[in-house]
């Protein structure tokens, strides 16, 4: 199956929206190999570059990870206030301590407006846009966490930093205009 929800203004994304390859990711953050695969990540962001547009979607498994849902909720919050990715990054950087006081400090230490924060997730503000994401991943044929699309089609490789590189700059090729042997692709003059 290939992604059943287009990317769009209500994704989380690094990098260039124009990039030749867009990599989504269906994530638990209570699930141990999403965390092996944040790191990898973060490699493969800094080798790609402009070349790669990384969206990050919510699969929170909530009957085996009870504070999945919750961490997306606080994720969502922070994003309300231009967080997202900060709190995204410190709560795979501190999963061994997942619990409603890490989120509150995690809050604190991003500078959010805690009211505000406290009030989004007392009222499960972001719940509705967790469960869109989520119902994506089902359509989409996601099975578990973490899954990845390629350029819309399923990723079905290790999510090693090597692995994952191979499969994007495949894909980035795949994407390129075709230039014939022997002939140079036309680059705009400067008037």
């Amino acid at each position: 199956m290939s992604l059943a929800k287009p990317v769009d203004q209500s994704d989380h994304v690094l990098g260039p929206a124009d990039a030749p390859v867009t990599l989504v990711e269906y994530g638990d953050f209570q699930c141990p190999h999403c965390r092996s695969a944040h790191f990898y990540l973060k490699n493969v962001l800094a080798t790609m570059g402009d070349d790669m547009c990384f969206v990050f979607r919510h699969m929170p498994l909530a009957q085996i990870h009870p504070m999945a849902q919750p961490a997306a909720e606080a994720a969502e919050a922070a994003g309300a206030q231009g967080k997202f990715w900060p709190m995204h990054d410190l709560i795979y950087e501190n999963q061994d301590l997942l619990g409603p006081p890490l989120l509150i400090r995690l809050g604190q230490r991003l500078g959010l407006d805690m009211q505000r924060f406290n009030d989004d997730l007392a009222s499960h503000r972001f719940l509705p846009k967790v469960r869109a994401d989520f119902m994506s991943a089902v359509r989409s044929g996601a099975a578990g966490t973490p899954s990845f699309f390629i350029n819309g089609e399923p990723y079905e490789g290790s999510f090693d930093d090597e692995s994952l590189i191979d499969a994007l700059r495949s894909a980035a090729q795949a994407h390129a205009p075709h230039v014939p042997k022997g002939q140079h692709a036309a680059r705009p003059r400067a008037h």
